[in-house]
């Protein structure tokens, strides 16, 4: 009996340790690179304030648009899906160094990407010491 137990705790352990071990995520150009929705954008006044969901007050045509961050340093924000009046589409340029994305210039730090959501927040935009996060899933 206990043969036969140590056998089948032989084989479940061996099985559990040829799993596949889960991708690690680098973060870089390439693995930033890709097709964006954004999903969620919060805001803080102060670091001590109540969090606001400002997603929530965007109108639909905005909550479906596509930003399309390009490996050569474009980028390309598409209305998508359903189109805004006048059309909020939109380019230019954007890059990666060290925890941080600038695009077009602003500079927002990265706060978690696992290679398909990329959460990134900008300090201090419309009053001193607020916060804004915004989450993107790759599409």
């Amino acid at each position: 009996m206990k043969k036969l137990l140590f056998s089948v705790t032989l084989a479940a352990l061996t099985v559990i340790s040829c799993k596949k071990d889960k991708d690690e995520c680098t973060t870089s150009t390439a693995s930033l690179s890709g097709n964006y929705r954004q999903t969620a954008i919060k805001y803080k006044q102060t670091s001590s304030s109540a969090e606001q969901d400002f997603f929530a007050t965007l109108d639909a045509c905005e909550k479906d648009d596509i930003l399309v961050l390009n490996s050569n340093g474009a980028y390309n924000y598409q209305d998508a899906g359903t189109v805004c009046t006048p059309n909020g589409s939109y380019s230019g340029t954007w890059s990666y160094s060290g925890s941080t994305i600038t695009v077009d210039g602003d500079v927002a730090t990265i706060q978690s990407f696992d290679c398909k959501s990329l959460v990134i927040y900008i300090t201090d935009q419309l009053v001193p010491g607020d916060r804004i996060t915004t989450t993107l899933v790759k599409q």
